[in-house]
């Protein structure tokens, strides 16, 4: 497995129709959720992503300030079946969060969760941010995670 993270232009024509067709697959196909997947944030996101044998398994797309939220935030999380049950969730999250406060250099992060993952989130250091709300007929809600200065 090689961890990866990429500026869209760095993306080879292959990531990226991988990447595409991950995320189809997962947000549009398995959730049974018909919506806009490319909105039109991935020319200025970076894309953090594992692959095996050449094929996207995990990834997370990483947007700066000012584009969905005031904070960096991360979107798009998503593990492919057949790698689910692994910990490769917590390990693709934390490799993001790492770059983001290191990298970046930026302290919050907020996202958009399914309100199903919230456990995930907060297990992660994530806090509840909203109250509950319906987002392409899927319950989300939105969490922050503040880097603390040690």
């Amino acid at each position: 497995m090689e961890w990866k993270i990429k500026k869209f232009d760095e993306l080879s024509n292959r990531e990226l129709y991988d990447i595409m067709q991950q995320r189809v697959d997962v947000f549009v196909v398995e959730q049974n959720c018909v919506y806009a997947e490319i909105d039109g944030k991935d020319i200025d996101a970076y894309h953090l992503f594992a692959t095996d044998d050449d094929k996207v398994i995990a990834y997370t797309r990483i947007l700066l300030p000012g584009v969905s939220f005031d904070e960096v935030s991360i979107g798009r999380v998503l593990v492919n079946m057949g790698y689910r049950g692994e910990g490769l969730g917590q390990e693709l999250m934390k490799k993001t969060m790492e770059f983001v406060t290191k990298d970046l250099k930026e302290k919050s992060i907020r996202i958009s969760a399914q309100e199903y993952l919230l456990e995930f989130y907060l297990s992660l250091g994530f806090e509840e941010a909203s109250d509950i709300y319906i987002e392409d007929g899927i319950p989300h809600i939105d969490m922050l995670f503040t880097k603390s200065e040690q």
